[in-house]
C-alpha cells in the first residue's frame, strides 16, 4: 500500500460516483493525448489507462506512489513522468488534455502552468479547492473575480461543473472542492503582447478596492486616464475591457 504525505497536500479521492462524473466530463471533449496530474492512489488513473486509442501519461512526484501505481497497474510502466508539474517540460509535442485531482497547495500555480502551455492544452478537467475553482470561473462584479479569472478566461471557456464534499476524500480535507472544465478557445481577443496583458491585470487587482486610475496611472497618458473605465474597480471590468485598455497602454 502507500502512505499519505501532508507535505504534498495529498487527499485521495475515494467516492466512485464523483470519479465517474469526472470521467464523464472528460469524455464530453474529444482528445488523443492525455496528461493526469498527481495520480496518487489511482482513483482516476484506473479508468484513464483503459481509454482506447489515447496516448496517456501521468506526472507524479512521490516515488512511493509511482511504485504503487506500477505494481497495481502494470500498464502504467513507462507512462509515469517523475517530477513536479510546475517544473517538467512539455509532456507532449502535440495538443493534449489535462485531468487531475490537483494538489490544493499548488493549484493556483498549476493554472498558471496551464496558461504557459495554452498553445497545446486543449482542455483541462480539474478538481480544485472550491474557493480556487470559483475564482477561476467567476465573472465581473463578483468578489471571487480576480487575476486568475481574467487571465484564464482570456484563452479558455470555463465551466464550473459540480461541488465535491469533504467526505469524498481520504483523509477528508478541511475545505470543500469543486470540479471545473476549461476548453481552449484560441485567442479570440487578439492579444498580441501577453506579458503586458499579464502585468496590466495583476497591477489592476493589486489594489482591487481602489479606482483603477490609481494603480494604473503609470501605464497611461493623462488624457487616457480620463476615460470612465478608470473610475471603476478592477473587479468591474470584463476581459474585453482589459483588452481595450491594453491597446491604449504606453
Amino acid at each position: 500500500m502507500y502512505t499519505l504525505k501532508k507535505s504534498l497536500g495529498q487527499h485521495f479521492l475515494r467516492d466512485e460516483g464523483i470519479v465517474e462524473r469526472i470521467i464523464a466530463a472528460l469524455n464530453e471533449q474529444s482528445f488523443q493525448r492525455l496528461l493526469e496530474v498527481g495520480p496518487g492512489g489511482g482513483a482516476l488513473t484506473r479508468h484513464l489507462i483503459h481509454l482506447p486509442g489515447i496516448d496517456f501519461a501521468a506526472v507524479e512526484l512521490d516515488d512511493e506512489k509511482i511504485a504503487f501505481l506500477e505494481k497495481t497497474w502494470p500498464a502504467m510502466a513507462g507512462k509515469i513522468i517523475r517530477g513536479n508539474i510546475l517544473e517538467i517540460p512539455l509532456p507532449f509535442a502535440e495538443p493534449f488534455t489535462v485531468i487531475g485531482n490537483f494538489p490544493y497547495n499548488i493549484s493556483t500555480q498549476i493554472m498558471f502552468r496551464m496558461l504557459e502551455w495554452k498553445h497545446l492544452v486543449e482542455c483541462v478537467v480539474g478538481m480544485f479547492q472550491k474557493e480556487v475553482a470559483l475564482r477561476i470561473a467567476a465573472g465581473p462584479n463578483n468578489k471571487d473575480y480576480g487575476i486568475l479569472s481574467v487571465l484564464t478566461q482570456a484563452w479558455f471557456d470555463v465551466e464550473y461543473l459540480f461541488d465535491v464534499d469533504e467526505q469524498a476524500f481520504q483523509p477528508p480535507p478541511k475545505v470543500k472542492s469543486g470540479v471545473i472544465r476549461l476548453v481552449n478557445k484560441g485567442n479570440p481577443y487578439g492579444i498580441t503582447n501577453e506579458r503586458k496583458f499579464f502585468v496590466l491585470v495583476k497591477t489592476a487587482f493589486g489594489q482591487r478596492r481602489k479606482q483603477l486610475r490609481n494603480p494604473l496611472k503609470a501605464f497611461f497618458p493623462p488624457e487616457v486616464l480620463q476615460d470612465e473605465l478608470f473610475s471603476r474597480r478592477a473587479e468591474n471590468l470584463s476581459v474585453q475591457d482589459y483588452v481595450n485598455l491594453l491597446e491604449k497602454m504606453k
